[in-house]
C-alpha cells in the first residue's frame, strides 16, 4: 500500500512520530508518538491545509511517498465504531483514547481511521514504535507547492 505524508523539508526522513507526540492529534494524545499519513496526495494536502490559518500559504513542504508492505496488518476503525460528533473541532478525547490504545497495544503497524475532513476517505496512522516500522520504504520526497488560490483572503 502507498500512503502520503506532507511535511517540512527537515522532517522528510523522520518517521518517529515526534511531532504528533509533542502536539497530539485527533488520534493520539500528547506523549504518544504517531505518524499521520493519507491515502492520496490531494488528501494529504487537504489535511495540512485545514490546520493553516486562513490567508497564510504554507511553504517549504515536501510530499513524501511511503510504501507499506502488503503483508502489514491494518486495524480499521469505521465511523459506525465512533461516538456521535467524533469529527468535531476541537477533536474529542474519545478518538485520542482509541488511537492511544491502538498505539500502546503495539499489535499492528497501521491504524486506518475515517477522515474528519472528507467523509468516505481515510487516514493511516503508523505506529512508530512497532517492530515492523523498519519495513516501511520512503519511495520519494518531492518539493510541494500549495496552490495560492486555496489560501486567498
Amino acid at each position: 500500500m502507498i500512503v502520503y505524508r506532507l511535511c517540512k523539508k527537515e522532517y522528510i526522513n523522520d518517521l518517529s512520530g515526534y511531532g504528533a507526540e509533542m502536539n497530539s492529534g485527533r488520534w493520539n494524545g500528547k506523549g504518544t508518538p504517531a505518524l499521520y499519513t493519507s491515502g492520496s496526495r490531494a488528501f494529504a494536502m487537504l489535511e495540512v491545509a485545514v490546520h493553516v490559518p486562513f490567508g497564510i500559504r504554507p511553504i517549504n513542504y515536501y510530499m513524501i511517498t511511503i510504501e507499506i508492505p502488503e503483508e502489514a496488518e491494518i486495524t480499521k476503525i469505521n465511523t459506525t465504531d465512533l461516538p456521535e460528533n467524533w469529527n468535531r473541532n476541537p477533536f474529542a478525547r474519545s478518538t485520542q483514547y482509541m488511537g492511544d490504545d491502538f498505539l500502546k497495544a503495539n499489535i499492528d503497524l497501521v491504524l486506518q481511521v475515517p477522515s474528519a475532513t472528507v467523509t468516505g476517505d481515510y487516514n493511516y496512522i503508523i505506529n512508530p514504535r512497532h517492530s515492523d516500522l523498519k519495513s516501511l520504504k520512503i519511495i520519494s520526497a518531492e518539493p510541494f507547492e500549495f496552490d495560492s488560490r486555496l489560501f486567498k483572503r
